[in-house]
Order: structure tokens, then C-alpha cells, then sequence
């Protein structure tokens, strides 16, 4: 017993002195510190407001910034519907773009318009997928705070 406990002593101070421990250079490290040299985020094209009423391409974005997005909402997509009906992705994406919408054609035509106004932030998006017969179109509206 007496052994065991002189080994096991012995064990102990080797690891706390670094006995046993190889001097392999592991090189510099791969996480190097370097405070301050981290590249700015990229700069994105700031996106401005739509107008309230027509846009130049023609999309009319009513009175948004009073509006109710529970009214506001459906008919902003029955008026995506009724505007791109029968009309292929290629020709949605020129019209969306053509009123301030930014698109992305991955898996979808995938078309935003989010800003920051006030304490509140707006999204309309288009959304035109493969398979379906026609887009889908909303509204949110987020706040933060009380106004």
C-alpha cells in the first residue's frame, strides 16, 4: 500500500512539473491574435423605402406606413397575383427588381424589400416556386418598443 501511494505521488508531481510531456513544436497556432485587423463587413447596397402609392416600375405599395398588416397583407398578395399571373419567373424577377425588390433564384425566386424605419422594421417579399401556379406575397411588420 505504502508503494502504491509513493507511485502514485510520484505520478502527480511528474504531471504537475510537465515530466513526460514531448517538446514537439506545434507551430504557430492556427488562431493567431491579431486585435484589430478583422476586414469591415461587406458593404450592402442600402436599400431605400419604397414610396407609399406607385412605384416607378409600377407596384403600388399603398399607404404602408399606416398600414394594418393583417389588412394590408392579403391585398398586397392578391395584387402580386393578379399583377404575375400567367408571366414566367425571368419576367416576375425584371418587374420585382425594376421596383426596388432585391432577388435571389436558387431553388426559388426568392424577391425582398426589408428596411428599417424608425424602431420598426418592414419586409415585403415575393416568393415564386417551382411547381406552384402562383407567387406568394407578404407583408410584416415589426416594432420595437413601444412608439
Amino acid at each position: 500500500m505504502r508503494f502504491a501511494w509513493i507511485a502514485a505521488l510520484a505520478l502527480l508531481a511528474g504531471c504537475a512539473t510537465g515530466v513526460g510531456e514531448s517538446d514537439i513544436d506545434a507551430g504557430p497556432s492556427p488562431f493567431p491574435v491579431e486585435r484589430g485587423t478583422a476586414p469591415p463587413p461587406p458593404a450592402t447596397a442600402g436599400r431605400t423605402a419604397p414610396p407609399e402609392g406607385r412605384a416607378p416600375g409600377g407596384l403600388d405599395f399603398g399607404q404602408w406606413r399606416q398600414a394594418d398588416p393583417a389588412v394590408y397583407t392579403p391585398a398586397f398578395q392578391t395584387q402580386i397575383r393578379d399583377r404575375y399571373a400567367g408571366q414566367d419567373v425571368s419576367q416576375i424577377r425584371a418587374d420585382l427588381e425594376a421596383n426596388g425588390f432585391a432577388c435571389e433564384n436558387a431553388s426559388r425566386l426568392d424577391c425582398r424589400i426589408e428596411i428599417m424605419e424608425r424602431q420598426c422594421a418592414f419586409d415585403w417579399y415575393v416568393v415564386v416556386e417551382r411547381g406552384r401556379p402562383e407567387p406568394i406575397a407578404g407583408f410584416d411588420l415589426m416594432c420595437l418598443g413601444a412608439e
